[in-house]
């Protein structure tokens, strides 16, 4: 629970600390950053020279499916926890679509008591908008609330209602709990596969156009005007809804919005091998899609990069395209992929940890994403330079629907701390691993 750790790189966007510098850790919370730091040998400190490695505050992903209770054969909040130490992540939030839904108290007990017992990441339940997550009831915002949710979302069915998400915005307002909408104009996009454009049509797919999303964006940020409620956007994967949301920020609305790496890394010319493990939802978009995207994240358009871990099992891929489940898992990638944004220098680094850490906890409102002495211990050291591959004998998931399957990629969590206890450590195999003390 005691380290002095000297050398590194130390990246704190809430601080705005990007240097070489010692971190000094007693009793699980920071206690000073600085130059030169020394530790009284009273105190039982460990030493880690960490030299060419990259420390930062935990990574914070605000969107995660979990699937327990009720789809314990896809993920469990262990094998997923596991999962997200892998990936450097010290704090997941973890959508309601589970079964029975996230919409109870009792269901937000379940996951908080189970997350305590696996002790990994911190785990913060989203509870669903709507009884069911069927649009029509408003669930009980306070006794949710009052039991541990953080915020509300339908996500995977989108709040067709406008009166259903008005009332929706105003309650949560009043109670400061922020809404998550997922953005769907489901009488545009039933019975789509793929994103519409050339490669569906050539395909033989049934696609699903980017309008189907900009619409309910629209809708959404004009209630969020009215209602002069916050609202946030989940995963944006248009061009339009970037443009959207850059005219609604710029007009005031209190919108933030997030996106996920497989919408800035693959198109819908990636889906021309059928592979399903690249059906996600919403759909993998165009290259003008891409490229906005990457924009939106560049002029912080959009706020946060979350993974969208969306774990299957192989009954529920192995299928027909247009039968498949949609969604990757996205936990263990999610960094290595994020990464590319910085060697394309689209962000600096500091910019894609406030993105992965700082920013997204202070949307959720939460502790975390931040060094400042006094605050629990949560980082995340990185290896930069780390080479690996992705491999089903290394995923932490319990499934392994991803299309980066085989693939090399660079930069990896080597070791991750919740609490100044260390839940995933990987330092061991680096070619230059640091020296303890």
């Amino acid at each position: 629970m005691n380290w002095l750790i000297k050398g590194a790189r130390i990246i704190d966007p809430s601080q705005h600390i990007d240097g070489p510098m010692d971190i000094l850790i007693e009793d699980g919370k920071v206690v000073k950053l600085g130059q030169n730091l020394s530790a009284s040998r009273k105190k039982g400190i460990t030493g880690m020279d960490l030299a060419g490695f990259v420390v930062t505050p935990g990574l914070v992903d605000m969107h995660t499916h979990l699937r327990e209770p009720g789809f314990e054969y896809k993920e469990t909040i262990q094998t997923g926890s596991e999962a997200a130490c892998a990936g450097g992540f010290t704090s997941i939030a973890c959508m309601a679509n589970t079964n029975p839904v996230n919409d109870t108290r009792s269901v937000t007990e379940f996951i908080l008591r189970k997350a305590a017992e696996t002790n990994l990441v911190n785990v913060y339940p989203i509870a669903a908008i709507t009884l069911q997550s069927q649009g029509k009831s408003l669930a009980e915002f306070w006794d949710l609330k009052e039991a541990g949710a953080i915020a509300l979302s339908d996500d995977g069915k989108p709040v067709l209602d406008s009166a259903i998400m008005r009332r929706a915005l105003e309650y949560a307002d009043s109670l400061g709990l922020l809404i998550i909408s997922h953005c769907e104009d489901t009488s545009l996009s039933s019975g789509g596969a793929m994103n519409e454009g050339f490669p569906s049509t050539e395909l033989g797919l049934p696609g699903i156009p980017g309008l189907a999303e900009d619409i309910m964006v629209a809708r959404d940020l004009l209630l969020a005007e009215y209602t002069r409620s916050s609202i946030h956007i989940a995963h944006v994967s248009t061009a339009g809804s970037v443009r959207l949301i850059r005219d609604a920020k710029a007009r005031g609305i209190k919108v933030t919005a997030e996106t996920a790496p497989h919408y800035f890394t693959l198109t819908d010319e990636d889906l021309r091998t059928y592979d399903v493990n690249a059906k996600v939802y919403p759909p993998l978009r165009g290259k003008h899609d891409v490229e906005a995207i990457k924009e939106g994240l560049r002029d912080g358009t959009i706020d946060a990069i979350t993974s969208d871990h969306a774990p299957h099992a192989l009954t529920d891929k192995e299928v027909e395209f247009e039968y498949a489940a949609s969604g990757m898992i996205g936990l263990e990638t999610s960094l290595a992929l994020s990464l590319r944004l910085v060697a394309a220098e689209t962000l600096t680094l500091s910019q894609l940890i406030d993105k992965m850490s700082t920013r997204p906890a202070m949307i959720l409102g939460i502790t975390g994403g931040s060094l400042r002495p006094g605050l629990p211990a949560d980082l995340t050291i990185i290896d930069l330079e780390r080479s690996w591959t992705v491999s089903c004998e290394a995923i932490r998931s319990r499934s392994k629907n991803t299309p980066f399957l085989g693939r090399n990629l660079t930069g990896k969590a080597v070791l991750t701390m919740k609490g100044g206890v260390v839940t995933y450590n990987e330092l061991h195999n680096c070619h230059d691993h640091p020296r303890h003390s």
